[in-house]
Order: C-alpha cells, then sequence, then structure tokens
C-alpha cells in the first residue's frame, strides 16, 4: 500500500540516520587503520580498499551536506543525484541502488569479454590464414 506523507519523512530520517551512523563506524575503523599505517603495519588489500573507500565518502560528504543542512533542499537532491550519481556517500546508498550498480558492471565485463573473444577468434583465422 501506499505510505502516509509522515511515514514517508520518518522513513527517510531513519535512512539518514543509519547512513550517518554507518559512516561514523567507517571512519573510526579507518582512523585505526591511519593509525597502524603510520605505526609501520602493513594493510591488508581488503583494508586498503575500506580506507580508500571511506576517505571517498568523506570527500563526497562535504556537498552532500549542504543538501542536508539548507532548508528545502533536499528536494533538489533527486536531481543532482541523476547528474552526479557518485555524489552520495557510500553508506547512504539504497540496496536497489546497489544492486543496479552491479548490474551494470556485470554488463560491462561481459561486453568486454565477448569483445575480447570475438577479437581472440578473429586473431586464430588470421594465424591460421598466414600459416596455411
Amino acid at each position: 500500500g501506499k505510505k502516509s506523507l509522515r511515514q514517508k519523512v520518518v522513513d527517510e530520517l531513519k535512512h539518514y540516520y543509519n547512513g550517518f551512523h554507518l559512516l561514523w563506524i567507517d571512519t573510526t575503523v579507518a582512523a585505526r587503520m591511519v593509525w597502524r599505517l603510520l605505526h609501520g603495519q602493513v594493510l591488508t588489500r581488503r583494508e586498503r580498499r575500506r580506507l580508500l573507500r571511506t576517505c571517498a565518502d568523506l570527500f563526497r560528504l562535504v556537498p552532500f551536506l549542504v543538501f542536508v543542512i539548507v532548508p528545502f533542499m533536499e528536494f533538489l537532491l533527486p536531481v543532482f543525484l541523476k547528474l552526479f550519481p557518485e555524489m552520495l556517500p557510500s553508506t547512504f546508498e539504497t540496496e536497489s541502488k546497489k544492486e543496479e550498480k552491479q548490474k551494470k558492471k556485470l554488463n560491462a565485463k561481459l561486453e568486454l569479454a565477448k569483445f575480447l573473444r570475438e577479437t581472440i577468434a578473429e586473431m586464430t583465422k588470421r594465424n591460421k590464414a598466414d600459416t596455411g
């Protein structure tokens, strides 16, 4: 069924709260990783990727905060997300957006694999023609 306006507002506030809470957790974990790096320890590839994602999220947070702080500017957020899809920090993404991103990446990989397969087949034909 349809949600009331009050329920939609409550859901959005919960979404923002959860996003900021997850960003805070990621930031504290990233701070510990930076501390370890400064003391000469080496990070794993997974930790390095998490640290880079958290730093990128913190840089994305600055323009995002403008939409949260300025009254009624959050109504323009969908327009800006259409123009700049990577503007939103990763902790604020919904599951549907994450699935959509994964589908796009998978389609791109499939297209690349198809191109490589066709290229190899063409090279094989050319080599057979040269040797025959």
